[in-house]
């Protein structure tokens, strides 16, 4: 076993003693609730990047989120065959009855990049071929973006990879249901994660605007003397 290995574990190790000694004892009531069973009203789809924290960012608590989580925030199409996002999909739905769907990419999505740049996944064969489910992502951001930058050229496929999700989102059968009959709303949403900002994919306007924009909502921070870590709506 590596020194480093060893090195990781270790923090993980103390940091369930913290949790246990700091935290589960005065959220213990949260805990006990639990035990009975979850009701999160959403499902939050996002990479397994190791910079993408869904509570922390979304100020949510335990039981809060129902999560999925994978390399470059991929939903494959219905049809294919049996995976583990077909069958999160479908208990989020048809068992737990979430009635919000976030699809969620990020920015310097090491995914997407691949995408953009095949050759680079010459080592990596199953990552390559995970990628498939969003093929033509760079195509169509070479039609129209061939001179920008690089890195507007990936944050211009991170929109797309996100679009792209949702329309194989769209094909599951339980989303198909669950949309016919009202029950769900669909968002698309990219994180940089290197200044904390989120953006929304507008329908109408067929672009991705500031959260507080699409949402029609003004943020207030809590004041630091408050005990809460969530933010507030007003």
């Amino acid at each position: 076993m590596s020194r480093l290995f060893r090195t990781g574990v270790t923090r993980l190790v103390e940091g369930v003693g913290k949790f246990q000694k700091a935290v589960f004892g005065t959220q213990e009531s949260l805990f006990k609730k639990l035990s009975a069973g979850q009701a999160p009203g959403v499902l939050f789809i996002t990479c397994s990047d190791s910079r993408i924290n869904p509570n922390l960012l979304t100020q949510t608590d335990p039981g809060d989120l129902f999560i999925l989580r994978n390399a470059g925030n991929i939903i494959p199409a219905h049809g294919g065959p049996a995976n583990g996002e077909a069958a999160t999909i479908e208990y989020a739905l048809a068992q737990l009855k979430v009635h919000d769907i976030v699809v969620c990419g990020h920015s310097q999505c090491g995914a997407v990049a691949g995408l953009l740049n095949p050759g680079s996944l010459t080592n990596l064969p199953a990552v390559s071929s995970w990628l498939e489910h969003s093929r033509g992502i760079r195509e169509q951001v070479e039609a129209v973006a061939a001179t920008l930058a690089p890195a507007a050229r990936l944050n211009m496929a991170v929109e797309c990879n996100v679009l792209r999700q949702v329309e194989h989102l769209r094909t599951h059968p339980a989303v198909m249901k669950a949309i016919s009959e009202g029950q769900v709303r669909i968002h698309a949403w990219v994180y940089h994660f290197e200044n904390g900002t989120v953006v929304a994919h507008d329908p109408v306007n067929n672009k991705f605007i500031s959260l507080n924009d699409a949402y029609h909502v003004t943020w207030k921070i809590p004041p630091v003397k408050s005990s809460s870590s969530h933010i507030e709506q007003i």
